[in-house]
């Protein structure tokens, strides 16, 4: 994974920093996540020296089928070995979507266009230093405990997202980051996941209420000291993009962009989980 994304970051001349071993420190929870509850794992190795040269992962749950990870080392591209581990890994059929996260190098293009799927917006990486916002006005905030709260977060979830996570997801995130809900009133109008590895999952039912979340967001980020948030947000939600605009937020280089074999979700309202690997 860290060759080839090094590659293409250099390639698109938006070199990363780092090393493979930094990044498996920062990230070594969330790839031991995905190895739990993948449904699909695949690599490709050198027959005489059993050298990994690709791997490929996807997730599945409630029928939304995710691609999550496709690499193959730069000297070993082009050669089939992509092909043949994104037909096992990401098959034809299964689930009642499919869908990508997609980088924007366009030999990986070209394969999930062969793969079924179609492009259906960017994802744009807005980052900035979080300041305190002030207190919230109207809407009030309260963190998901228990089981009545997660039934709430997952009801938002499934209807701006169409699907819900499973349970070793949520409790993933629980575990990891402060989840939230938002009410104004009685009424549940959206939530958010934020912590020290990265921002979301979040959704609101109206778009319009995706500022007064983030801001609670950006609050609670520099309550716990992070220098800098980074949230991958899609084109379609306009509300929360001029949002962050306003905050300071700018958008980075690295653009992503979501694939899937047919239209889904309500993505006006609607900022994934980050790091981008999947939904």
């Amino acid at each position: 994974m860290w060759e080839s994304v090094t590659d293409l970051g250099r390639r698109q001349g938006s070199p990363l920093e780092g090393t493979a071993d930094d990044w498996w420190r920062s990230s070594e929870p969330l790839h031991r996540l995905l190895a739990r509850i993948a449904t699909e794992w695949w690599v490709a190795e050198e027959t005489d020296s059993g050298r990994l040269v690709g791997f490929a992962r996807s997730i599945e749950r409630d029928g939304l089928f995710e691609l999550t990870e496709f690499f193959v080392r730069p000297d070993q591209q082009s050669r089939g070995v992509g092909k043949a581990l994104l037909e096992r890994a990401f098959p034809a059929g299964r689930g009642t979507v499919r869908s990508i996260i997609a980088t924007s190098d366009v030999r990986a293009q070209a394969r999930y266009y062969a793969a079924g799927t179609v492009a259906r917006f960017p994802l744009f990486t807005l980052g900035g230093v979080p300041h305190d916002p002030g207190p919230m006005r109207n809407l009030t905030a309260e963190s998901i405990a228990g089981e009545p709260a997660i039934e709430a977060q997952r009801a938002v979830e499934r209807t701006v997202l169409g699907y819900q996570r499973s349970d070793d997801e949520v409790g993933w995130l629980l575990d990891r980051r402060q989840g939230h809900l938002y009410r104004r009133g009685d009424r549940v109008i959206g939530y958010s996941f934020l912590g020290h590895d990265g921002a979301g999952p979040m959704a609101t039912l109206d778009p319009f209420e995706a500022p007064a979340v983030l801001l609670h967001v950006e609050g609670l980020a520099h309550s716990l000291g992070l220098e800098r948030v980074e949230l991958q947000v899609p084109a379609p939600n306009v509300a929360g993009i001029r949002h962050l605009m306003h905050r300071g937020f700018r958008f980075d280089s690295w653009i992503n962009i979501l694939k899937s074999d047919r239209p889904f979700g309500q993505f006006d309202r609607f900022i994934p989980f980050s790091p981008p690997l999947f939904l």
